[in-house]
């Protein structure tokens, strides 16, 4: 910006009226010469119309708001400058560039029009001063300039050239308006000066104004020499470590540290930490920041930094709250396993109602290729969150949980936080695998450290050895899976919702074959893309279900349909099939060999002393032979067959329960005395416990004594006393599910158990005869092919007296 002397101003005749241009944030003073930019429309007509008519004088007014695109008559001033144009230059289209020299100033009297650009009836306003004042005004004028000198020293972006500038000028009034044009002030401020006539009150309000501003930059300069004390020797490392860097630059050897420090502040901002973890993130980047960047201390800093900053502490996914979607996406993803759908629908039907309701923390309980795994991943999918799987099979450190503090040599936090970290939510399905294989040694206990973790009431403020911060768990869901209970430590057990998953039926695993595995196995193999399509009969399935697998899961039957389809693929690439292709029952041993499985139940129990029990395993529900056997002896008894000390049990208590109803079954007493019974329960390699075998035992041992075979089609299962009661066993659904596997077609339960029966499947239930047995004789009775001969005889014996005694009816008249 300049101005021109007071002796080379010639203010030009003003004529009545003028083309008006509104400047926006911008105050014109008389001989100020200015840049600025015209886009407008209304501008851009008014500088081509003054370029045509060689109309080089003006009228500027400021806006009162910057906002307004076309301003009308309030929005500007009354009071502007006249100014004349000194050069145009057209920048692009309707755009262009003008340099203004200030001329008078200007009262606007009337606005005339607003389009096609703005035009106004204006007076000049002329100067005032009064003759006796021009001592005073002297004076203002000397203050003015000395303060502007020191105001121009203290800003060394002014050249030093103003000065003198102001030295060149003599007039009280330009000098006012030379300065408060120069000032970094508000437009309203610059306005009101601009219409101040009267020169000495002019100059007084241009002083204050400049005095302000001095006092402003002394103020910053007096804050900078401050801060500049403070820094001392931080200043000076920063610019040494500046130079070496460019040192380093200039050698080629240019690191990337020094955009850590930025970077990592940045990333604080963005995380949206709590609080109290925003403030822990801050004091260890203070810290990394008086750190030299080859030390050791600088890296573990800066790893937990970037750990902290990468945590999903506010990022979190919407849930699918649709029930019908939820649905659909369980039902599509696996079939039956209702009581964990329900669960499911259960909660997300709650958060619907609650969004702050905490995630449920479940646990499903069953043998293996039932789909647990996989149904945490489902679950994820149908309401709209991540999925994280942790492996917790054979993890034996507290630090895989918790983490490692950061004192040790390559420490990270555990996989509780590095699985929140992959998932990026702070709310996904975190799927803790095999909860029951957890181990424990000298490093501490896993399961322990778990506790926390799985607690609803303790996980919204969990901490990690690792962060030292609290970490809000309460909005994941935790799923566990187990493949059996008895493992997970009590206080753990009493944390989690268990829900069993029980081995699928023939049916369900014919149905989730045809659903499930065979197109994945055609799709993984390529035969669709192929156009060979294959259909299994139900015949083939069925013979794959009983003659090739022994499971209660799917994941063996999964496993045999996908060798029938390489060898499909085989003929398929030889050319020998194309198109469509049926596996029916016949050609299964074609591509898998003999059947691995045969049915022994006829064979075993086609002679006395061979009973059929049912074991609960980890893997599902076994069909267990009891076989009892006398040699000559001392009425001793042998037990083989890897028994456990319960089971051993058991075996005494059947053998002492028989001897003492030895009349009642018919059984010679010196036949006994004289011989050794010898009990073995087959498949000798694998350990075997529990109380449930006792009723197949006693079944057993009276056969063998009475010489009465048991029924090949019944299987029993059930704990005995020495009174003879028969009492309540677990897992009944999986024995069930094991005994129609076999071809069982009647089984024998305690009477209490009747209630588990509920659960197991309708249609297995009908297939099936259940008998309830609340003593041994009912076992026996149940069982054995004969009644007992003593029984029998006693019992005729009894009808016998009641017919002739005193209660017989009298005979009939003749």
């Amino acid at each position: 910006m300049s101005t021109e002397t007071h002796e080379e101003r010639t203010v030009p005749e003003l004529p009545a009226e003028l083309s008006i241009l509104a400047l926006r944030d911008t105050v014109l003073f008389p001989g100020a010469i200015i840049p600025i930019d015209v886009g407008r429309p209304r501008s851009v007509r008014l500088i081509e119309q003054a370029i045509a008519d060689e109309r080089p004088i003006i009228g500027v007014v400021t806006q009162k708001d910057r906002q307004v695109q076309e301003p009308g008559a309030d929005d500007l001033y009354e009071v502007g400058c006249s100014a004349r144009i000194l050069k145009v230059i057209k920048l692009a289209k309707d755009n262009y560039s003008v340099i203004l020299q200030g001329v008078a100033r200007i009262r606007i009297d009337a606005w005339e029009q607003f389009d096609p650009f703005i035009k106004a009836k204006v007076s000049p306003i002329e100067d005032r001063m009064d003759s006796d004042r021009e001592v005073e005004a002297a004076a203002l004028m000397a203050n003015i300039k000395d303060t502007a000198k020191k105001l121009i020293a203290l800003v060394p972006e002014l050249p030093q050239e103003a000065a003198a500038l102001l030295d060149s000028v003599s007039d009280p009034s330009q000098v006012a308006d030379l300065v408060v044009g120069n000032l970094d002030i508000d437009p309203s401020e610059k306005q009101d000066v601009l219409e101040t006539a009267d020169v000495i009150e002019r100059m007084r309000k241009v002083l204050t104004l400049l005095a302000r501003q001095l006092e402003i930059l002394k103020i910053r300069e007096r804050i900078n020499s401050q801060v500049q004390e403070e820094m001392g020797h931080s200043q000076r490392e920063y610019v040494l470590r500046q130079q070496l860097k460019a040192i380093k630059g200039e050698l080629g050897e240019i690191d990337d540290e020094s955009g850590d420090v930025e970077e990592l502040q940045q990333k604080i901002e963005e995380a949206k930490m709590p609080e109290e973890v925003e403030k822990v993130a801050l004091k260890q980047l203070d810290r990394l920041k008086h750190m030299q960047p080859s030390s050791a201390e600088y890296t573990v800093t800066r790893t937990y930094l970037e750990w902290l900053v990468e945590l999903p502490w506010s990022k979190s996914t919407e849930d699918q709250i649709d029930l019908a979607h939820v649905r659909e996406v369980l039902d599509e993803d696996h079939y039956d396993l209702d009581k964990v759908k329900k669960r499911i629908l259960e909660y997300m039907a709650v958060l619907k109602l609650n969004a702050s309701k905490k995630g449920p923390i479940l646990c499903l309980l069953g043998p293996p290729g039932v789909g647990k795994t996989s149904l945490g991943k489902s679950i994820a999918r149908a309401i709209g969150r991540k999925f994280v799987r942790i492996s917790l099979g054979g993890v034996r450190d507290e630090a895989e949980i918790r983490g490692h503090r950061r004192t040790y040599v390559g420490a990270l936090p555990g996989r509780i936080i590095q699985g929140l970290r992959k998932a990026g939510t702070n709310n996904p399905v975190i799927v803790l695998d095999e909860i029951d294989k957890l181990g424990h040694d000298f490093r501490g206990d896993p399961a322990s450290a778990l506790l926390e973790v799985l607690d609803p009431e303790q996980n919204h403020t969990f901490s990690d050895h690792y962060l030292e911060v609290p970490f809000d768990l309460s909005r994941v869901m935790f799923i566990a899976t187990a493949n059996y209970a008895d493992p997970i430590p009590p206080a753990l057990k009493d944390r989690l919702e268990i829900i069993e998953l029980p081995g699928y039926t023939r049916q369900e695993k014919m149905a989730i074959a045809r659903r499930f595995l065979l197109p994945k196995q055609i799709r993984e193999h390529g035969l669709d893309a192929a156009g060979i399509e294959i259909e299994f009969t139900d015949d083939a399935i069925m013979t794959l279900i009983d003659s090739y697998t022994r499971e209660a899961g799917v994941r063996n039957l999964e496993r045999e349909i996908a060798a029938i389809v390489r060898g499909i693929a085989v003929k398929v690439v030889d050319g020998e099939v194309e198109g469509k292709v049926v596996v029916d029952a016949e050609d299964v041993p074609k591509y898998l060999g003999p059947q691995k499985y045969l049915p022994e139940m006829a064979d075993r129990t086609a002679e006395p002393g061979v009973a059929t029990g049912l074991a609960w395993t980890p893997v599902g529900g076994e069909i267990m032979f009891v076989e009892a056997t006398k040699m000559p002896g001392k009425g001793g008894l042998m037990l083989t067959g890897q028994l456990g000390d319960v089971m051993k049990e058991s075996a005494q208590a059947a053998l002492s329960y028989v001897k003492s109803h030895l009349d009642e079954f018919g059984i010679d007493p010196q036949d006994l005395a004289s011989s050794d019974i010898h009990v073995h329960v087959p498949a000798g390699a694998i350990p075997k416990d529990g109380p449930s075998a006792g009723v197949a035992m006693v079944s057993a041992i009276t056969s063998l004594l009475t010489g009465i075979c048991v029924r090949s089609d019944v299987a029993m299962t059930g704990e005995i006393t020495l009174r003879g009661l028969v009492l309540p066993v677990g897992g009944i659904k999986e024995k069930m599910l094991a005994a129609h596997r076999a071809g069982i077609k009647r089984i024998v339960l305690p009477e209490r158990n009747a209630k588990d029966v509920v659960d197991v499947p309708e249609e297995i239930r009908n297939q099936m005869d259940i008998v309830y047995v609340k003593t041994v004789e009912d076992v026996l009775d149940a069982v054995l092919e004969r009644p007992l001969h003593a029984r029998a005889e006693g019992e005729e014996a009894a009808a016998g007296a009641s017919a002739t005694g005193d209660d017989a009816p009298p005979p009939a008249a003749g």
